[in-house]
């Protein structure tokens, strides 16, 4: 049965890693899988998905007003097609989530989405706030803070390392931009500090 996965983290916790090799285990088995990845995050190369420890594999680039249904329809009329993989899933559009799901539900192919959950403000971005509302299912992929807990939230901070408190909420970067951090200590790194004992 075909479902519409969320694999979500902070940044850095190894969800291109982790596409890569479901992708991999597909092809493997002699299943054919279409990766798709935002236009934006060039990092890895354009039309790329690649992970910090250095493997990557070829993928098809989605911008905000792409139709996603109709390049999967088109996808699939050239051949069978095991399961769909989609890169930077934070910045799908709702509309976009939506015809992931219509993918599934009509078209009877697996997705697997990968993306951040929230922003470095702790907001959601509409995609992930959308695959949140629609998923059949969600996984966290876990990274820690510094201080060894669980990082759910990710700091943004300039070239002189001083924490952002303001800023658009796209900016596309790596460790030398952005930190993931537990709760306690992005809320402290926010200047938000808790009461002393």
């Amino acid at each position: 049965m075909a479902k519409l996965y969320f694999h979500y983290s902070t940044m850095n916790a190894g969800k291109s890693t982790l596409l890569l090799q479901a992708a991999h285990n597909y092809t493997e088995r002699g299943m054919e899988t279409y990766l798709l990845t935002a236009r934006i995050d060039g990092r890895a190369g354009e039309g790329r998905i690649g992970s910090r420890i250095g493997i990557g594999k070829e993928a098809d680039t989605f911008d905000a007003g792409d139709d996603l249904l109709a390049r999967i329809s088109g996808r699939l009329d050239r051949g069978a097609c095991a399961c769909i993989f989609v890169d930077e899933a934070q910045f799908l559009t709702k509309a976009q989530v939506w015809q992931l799901a219509r993918a599934v539900d009509d078209l009877r192919v697996p997705v697997m989405c990968y993306g951040l959950r929230v922003d470095f403000r702790g907001e959601l971005f509409p995609g992930s706030a959308a695959l949140l509302a629609l998923a059949d299912e969600m996984r966290e992929v876990r990274t820690i803070c510094h201080c060894g807990k669980k990082a759910t939230m990710v700091v943004r901070q300039d070239t002189g390392g001083r924490v952002l408190r303001e800023g658009a909420q796209v900016q596309i970067g790596g460790n030398e931009t952005y930190v993931s951090l537990c709760r306690r200590h992005w809320r402290e790194a926010m200047g938000d500090r808790p009461p002393q004992d």
